[in-house]
């Protein structure tokens, strides 16, 4: 394995993980830190002269992931 695909391999492991503990704070009792699905949920209601924006963000985020991940 070369050193840089180790070095995308973990940082994709890191970035998860930081996900992971930031979900799990935020769902303590009296966090101020705002969940995963209320940060999807403001992004989603989005729009710029009723054009879904932040819809369209996230599909696009959505098929990057896709992309990147599963296509080989």
């Amino acid at each position: 394995m070369s050193v840089t695909r180790f070095i995308a391999i973990a940082g994709f492991i890191t970035a998860a993980l930081v996900a992971v503990v930031m979900e799990w704070t935020a769902r303590r009792e009296g966090s101020r830190i705002p969940r995963l699905g209320d940060i999807a949920g403001a992004i989603m209601r989005y729009e710029v002269g009723g054009l879904p924006v932040g819809r369209l963000a996230l599909l696009g985020f959505w098929f990057w992931c896709g992309w990147h991940f599963l296509a080989r």
